[in-house]
């Protein structure tokens, strides 16, 4: 299965990273990075590995204790939706 990633998602990861530059360290910064990268190898050997979620086909895995990655099976491929950091406002939350 091929990674694909929406807009959303490329837009939420970078800003995570420039948060955790800004406000964090470095380290902080390439940890989060090396932590998605993992969770995508795991997507690749199993991409049914995550539970759903309240939405619809749509699978949730933990990031982070304050972010979770989004991501839906269609077509043979894995989308990643959204990476969600929980202190947002959920209702706010479009997948």
């Amino acid at each position: 299965m091929q990674i694909i990633w929406t807009q959303e998602a490329k837009q939420d990861y970078l800003e995570n990273i420039e948060y955790l530059l800004e406000k964090w360290t470095e380290k902080s910064a390439r940890n989060f990075i090396n932590e998605v990268d993992d969770v995508l190898e795991l997507l690749q050997i199993n991409p049914k590995l995550f539970p759903l979620s309240d939405y619809k086909s749509i699978r949730r895995a933990v990031i982070r204790k304050q972010i979770t990655l989004f991501y839906q099976l269609k077509d043979s491929n894995i989308y990643l939706i959204r990476f969600w950091n929980s202190y947002q406002d959920p209702d706010s939350l479009e997948v």
